[in-house]
C-alpha cells in the first residue's frame, strides 16, 4: 500500500465514523493539510456543518478523542502519525474579514510506531 493509498484509507475511515455521527452526513469533508516541513505528522481537518460540530466533539470532547484513537491506531498500522482536528467555519451570513475558520477543541497528536 503506497503512502497516498494510506491517507486515502485514514481519510475515508474517519470520513465514515463521522457520518454516522452527524445529522447532516453530505457536508462533512475531511482532507489532509500540509504540516510542517520536517514534521512527520499528517493533519486530518474535519469540517461538518455547524449544526453537527457538537456531535463530532461529544462531552468533553470524548468523542472526538475516542475518534483520534482509532486514528492513532490505524497510523500504527501504516507506521504514520496522524492529528485530527475538527474545524468549524464561519457562518456565509457574517461577513467578517476573518473567514478563514477556527480550530475547535485544539489538537492532539497521534503517535504511532
Amino acid at each position: 500500500m503506497t503512502h497516498d493509498e494510506k491517507l486515502d484509507a485514514a481519510e475515508e475511515l474517519m470520513t465514515k465514523i463521522a457520518r454516522a455521527l452527524v445529522d447532516h452526513p453530505d457536508e462533512v469533508l475531511v482532507e489532509a493539510v500540509e504540516g510542517d516541513e520536517g514534521d512527520d505528522t499528517t493533519v486530518l481537518e474535519m469540517r461538518v456543518a455547524p449544526d453537527d460540530v457538537g456531535k463530532v466533539i461529544g462531552k468533553q470532547g470524548r468523542t472526538v478523542r475516542s475518534m483520534r484513537t482509532i486514528l492513532a491506531a490505524v497510523g500504527q498500522g501504516h507506521h504514520l502519525r496522524y492529528e485530527l482536528d475538527v474545524v468549524e467555519d464561519e457562518d456565509d451570513e457574517n461577513d467578517e474579514e476573518d473567514t478563514d475558520g477556527t480550530t475547535v477543541g485544539g489538537s492532539e497528536s497521534t503517535t504511532a510506531g
